[in-house]
């Protein structure tokens, strides 16, 4: 079975940029580089990746891509770009010339959920569509009501729903999140990333049955056709090994077919970021 992984990070560390690594993530306050992931690939099996962004700049976006381009384990870029720039047009051609291209993100879950409903951020949404550019939903909870509404304006585009919308599993909250899921989940083009569900748990004392109604609840409300793992690496690391998470996901759907175990490894995430490597 081909593994892809659906979300990872890169980064050279610096305090004041990632200032949102706090004290109590300082196993991550160095730099993380593609060479640290290949090898940690070749120990799990896992073929490929899509590299996403985590600082807020088109500075980050031109590394993500000249790692890309140096590296042909990493399949897709998910960057950023200002969507509410009077410039989008002209950045999301520029950025369109990139073959490894394949959508942006903002780090929506630190905004207020107001944020996507503003008309400026809805008109860079809707031009993503005319690039075929995809769009990851960085999201807590408290931000789905948003969401719902905003999806609800785009009904071709295709969305990502990054980390389940960070369930509040250390609290064992699931009813309320489990019923907006599945509202939003109706919007035709929309997956979601089974993955940042340890860093929503206790850090140092979570189980894996504290994960699996989580994991049951994306399972019914999406099927192995718009599920995708990623790892959230190296963010994952203060809370789990790379290859723990891993089995877990693994062992989880284990009882699944082999198609569908291969759809959810690999075969979403090719098909939803157009990688072409399957």
């Amino acid at each position: 079975m081909v593994i892809i992984d659906a979300h990872q990070h890169f980064w050279n560390y610096d305090p004041v940029r990632h200032d949102w690594i706090g004290e109590d993530m300082k196993m991550i306050r160095r730099d993380f580089q593609p060479m640290d992931l290949k090898e940690l690939y070749a120990k799990n099996g896992v073929s490929a990746c899509v590299a996403v962004q985590a600082d807020q700049s088109e500075a980050e976006t031109e590394m993500l891509l000249a790692y890309a381009k140096a590296h042909d384990f990493i399949k897709g870029v998910v960057g950023w770009v200002d969507l509410r720039g009077e410039e989008l047009d002209d950045r999301l051609s520029y950025y369109s010339s990139f073959p490894k291209l394949k959508g942006f993100r903002h780090v929506l879950q630190n905004e207020e959920p107001s944020f996507m409903l503003d008309p400026d951020f809805l008109r860079g949404i809707g031009l993503l569509q005319k690039f075929d550019l995809a769009y990851d939903l960085l999201i807590f909870p408290h931000h789905l009501d948003a969401a719902i509404e905003m999806v609800g304006h785009f009904p071709e585009q295709r969305f990502v729903v990054d980390h389940l919308a960070k369930p509040l599993i250390k609290k064992r909250e699931i009813r309320e999140w489990k019923e907006k899921m599945k509202v939003l989940s109706t919007h035709p083009h929309l997956y979601c990333k089974i993955s940042g569900m340890v860093t929503e748990a206790e850090w140092d004392n979570w189980k894996s049955d504290d994960l699996l109604p989580y994991l049951e609840a994306v399972t019914e409300i999406f099927g192995p056709d718009r599920l995708m793992f990623g790892s959230d690496w190296p963010v994952c690391l203060v809370a789990s090994s790379y290859d723990k998470w891993l089995g877990i996901v693994k062992k989880f759907s284990s009882s699944f077919s082999p198609v569908d175990q291969a759809k959810i490894f690999g075969g979403n995430v090719n098909s939803f970021y157009r990688l072409n490597c399957l």
